[in-house]
């Protein structure tokens, strides 16, 4: 690691030395959110931990999607985020398994009932129709509901800029294992409407998803399609319409497992989503009323033509998921100092589930209907926002969640903040969440009616301390979080039947440090540094209570270091460096019929990119090298990760 360290700081060196103008970006340091408190409120008012990568930082991010560039965050890993594309991508924020990361888009939360634990799948965004994108750490039911437990990654897609006139944007590139993008997208105002449309194409051979050494291992190819289009209506200035809608299609090659290979392994992926979002303002009042519908469809087929390890001759399962969601919430501005949230939501799913192999033992089947995996859920909340307009900021909230199955429950937050000076500002939050059991946990062979849901308190102690007239900012947070009635997967030995049931209870702690500094009105640098550790409580086949580390496959220690560089009024370089330390794993081992547990090493990767603009920055042509030391490491165990690869393309904007 301090061999890629040195060679950074050295690039960092001669960016400085070949800068020659002063006229760099600022960073910014009190920007306006909307995440936080489901209306706008500047970074200082809020005691929340939230980041914001902006348009222009992932526009800066050439060839990368939308997993990779979330993983350089702050207290973010993504296993599979550097492994082939169809790989799925696991989110773990401040260590937290994947079900407890809710993800928003445009603040309306979207999940997959198809799935065993109906998280959202990231790849259905493409981060070319993406304009920024806030990730908020810590509990976040009382404004959210479910799966909030570690915090919110709120995508905010790409909006007419409110001109007049037709902007027309684009984008291609090529690079490495064939990576063929391209993105074109139109947006405008006229006559009080404002549209934005947005399609994206990807298409790459990919790599080899398993590691193994049969002879005629394939790649894993990969294509995806996204499309977008976003409206604005506006009747009079006081309504606001803006009607939506969302498609993405993924179509992709994907191996049997760790370590095995698979010729005719296929998968597809359909999501949709559409709404309508409507703002009506009375005087310092308003009311937000939106309704959201989400559907996913998953179909993995493997015909074994070409059958590498021989499980079936033929399989095929077939994975949907329909979700309604509706949310009313209104802004009052009782006092100067004083805000009010106050909404009710309502979300009702139902999946359909059918799954057919045929193999050694006969043909088996299962098929699983919306007539009886289907659950809802009411959910009123509040929150209070007080400022005293000069050092001292709360936000105190609560939310009542009523279920179809398991019945009622309630969580809260606490977040205060103290301004000391204009240097120094601390924080507290303590507040709780909850996961609602999934459709596939309730009500599938293995299912458990009596699931009750997965209750979360955490608590934050922050310090954020900026110098030099704001040229320089850090910030340092602890944080714990402590999870009870963990759903379980539970095998009962002796009458050989499995169900999920409620059992565990998990232990989190963590700390992160992260820093910006302006080294000169060109030249920036970014740093951040992640510890996080855990283990899980359970009661053993004995009677005895017994604890455990679990967080297989996230990192103990992480840190990034980013420069980035305006050497010339055209020509813009930047470096990323991750390093991820040792972690455990686990895989199921397809000989023995066991699960084996490794220890994978640590691994570093240092990214170049540059840019050079053309006609006034409306366009741009750009490089980006990723890996280049093309270091050998594994993120999961069992699967390939990308070597050293490449990607240039031209960015326009007229």
């Amino acid at each position: 690691m301090s061999k890629k360290i040195v060679t950074l700081i050295a690039i960092a060196a001669s960016m400085n030395a070949a800068a020659q103008k002063d006229t760099s970006r600022a960073t910014n340091l009190d920007e306006v959110v909307i995440t936080a408190t489901k209306f706008p409120i500047k970074t200082s008012a809020t005691g929340k931990v939230i980041t914001v990568i902006t348009q222009q930082q992932l526009e800066q991010s050439g060839g990368k999607d939308l997993s990779q560039i979330l993983t350089e965050q702050t207290g973010v890993f993504i296993g599979g985020s550097n492994s082939n594309p169809g790989k799925d991508k696991s989110i773990y924020l401040r260590g937290a398994a994947v079900e407890y990361t809710l993800i928003t888009i445009d603040g309306v939360p979207v999940y997959d009932p198809s799935g065993i634990g109906s998280n959202f799948d990231i790849r259905n965004l493409d981060i070319n129709l993406i304009e920024r994108i806030e990730i908020l750490k810590g509990g976040q039911s009382t404004l959210y509901g479910s799966d909030a437990v570690a915090g919110v990654i709120n995508i905010i897609t790409k909006k007419a800029s409110g001109k007049n006139d037709i902007n027309i944007h684009g984008l291609l590139s090529y690079g490495s294992n064939n990576a063929l993008k391209a993105n074109a997208g139109v947006s405008g105002k006229t006559s009080g409407i404002d549209y934005n449309f947005g399609y994206s194409y990807l298409k790459t051979d990919g790599i080899n998803e398993a590691i193994t050494a049969t002879p005629n291992a394939d790649k894993d190819g990969y294509k995806q399609q996204s499309f977008q289009a976003n409206f604005g209506f506006h009747p009079t200035k006081n309504i606001s319409v803006k009607p939506y809608m969302r498609y993405n299609y993924i179509k992709g090659s994907i191996d049997q497992g760790a370590f095995t290979d698979e010729l005719d392994y296929t998968y597809t992926q359909k999501s949709f989503q559409t709404g309508v979002k409507n703002e009506l303002t009375f005087g310092k009042t308003k009311l937000n009323v939106l309704y959201n519908f989400n559907k996913i469809e998953r179909v993995y087929i493997d015909d074994s033509t070409l059958s590498q390890n021989g499980f079936d001759a033929y399989s095929k399962g077939n994975y949907t998921g329909n979700e309604h969601f509706a949310d009313a919430y209104a802004n009052f501005e009782l006092s100067k100092s004083t805000k009010l949230t106050v909404g009710a939501d309502f979300r009702t799913s139902k999946t359909n589930q059918d799954y057919l192999s045929i193999g050694y033992f006969g043909p088996y089947k299962s098929s699983y209907s919306s007539d009886s995996l289907k659950q809802h859920q009411t959910s009123v909340y509040a929150a209070l926002n007080y400022s005293n307009n000069k050092n001292f900021n709360i936000e105190i909230g609560g939310r009542y969640n009523n279920h179809s199955t398991y019945g009622g429950n309630g969580v809260f937050n606490i977040n205060p903040s103290y301004q000391i000076d204009e240097d120094i500002k601390v924080f507290a939050n303590v507040s709780s969440a909850y996961r609602t059991p999934s459709l596939y946990q309730l009500y599938s062979e293995y299912g458990n009616k009596n699931l009750k849901p997965e209750v979360a308190l955490s608590t934050e102690l922050g310090l954020q301390h900026y110098f030099e007239d704001k040229k320089i900012k850090m910030q340092l947070v602890v944080f714990s979080r402590s999870i009870k009635d963990v759903i379980f997967f539970y095998f009962n030995s002796t009458t050989f039947q499995s169900q999920y049931i409620n059992q565990d209870k998990q232990n989190d702690l963590g700390l992160e440090f992260e820093a910006s500094f302006q080294i000169a009105k060109n030249i920036s640098l970014k740093t951040f540094y992640t510890y996080i550790d855990g283990s899980i409580s359970t009661i053993n086949s004995a009677g005895k209570d017994t604890s455990y580390n679990n967080l297989l496959r996230r990192p103990k220690h992480s840190l990034g270091l980013n420069v980035s560089a305006k050497i010339t009024d055209r020509l813009f370089v930047s470096a990323n460096y991750n390093w991820f330390s040792q972690r455990r794993d686990a895989y199921y081992n397809s000989s023995t019929f066991n699960t084996d547990y490794v220890t994978l090493a640590d691994y570093g990767l240092l990214d170049i990119y540059a840019e050079y603009s053309f006609f006034k920055n409306k366009l741009k042509v750009f490089a980006n090298a990723r890996n280049i030391a093309n270091i050998k490491y594994t993120e999961i165990s069992g699967f390939n990760t990308l070597g050293f690869n490449a990607y240039g393309g031209v960015r326009f904007n007229l």
